[in-house]
């Protein structure tokens, strides 16, 4: 599976990506939406794990541009703003799933496997 990891702190970076890569996972991390944009281009993505205040992005305006990009790879957002409208904003941006952090690593795995296992099921 190749996971786009978009996120702007340089430390929940490096520990999604080591405990994604444990599950055999191939992560391709960036810190702000242009580059998110441009590697959706090149294509070749089973899921988008985004944050939803990062660099280039304001109002669930990346996951709306990734989901016009790529109408079928699933969006999960991994963000520490959990209040009802976050949550409301990023269904209605695209996103398949809403993931508080910090959260368990088992958790992640678990949600980002939900999220694939249910798009190859509509496939």
């Amino acid at each position: 599976m190749r996971i786009l990891h978009v996120e702007d702190d340089a430390d929940t970076c490096a520990l999604v990506a080591l405990v994604l890569e444990s599950e055999g996972w191939e992560v391709v991390s960036v810190d702000n939406a242009n580059s998110a944009l441009t590697l959706v281009d090149a294509g070749g993505f089973d899921l988008y794990l985004i944050d939803n205040w990062i660099e280039g992005d304001t109002e669930g305006g990346l996951c709306r541009r990734l989901r016009a990009a790529d109408p079928h790879t699933p969006i999960l957002f991994y963000s520490g703003a959990v209040y009802p409208a976050d949550i409301e904003m990023a269904r209605n941006a695209g996103a398949q799933g809403y993931l508080q952090k910090p959260c368990s690593p088992e958790a992640l795995i678990e949600e980002i496997r939900k999220l694939t296992r249910d798009r190859e099921e509509e496939s």
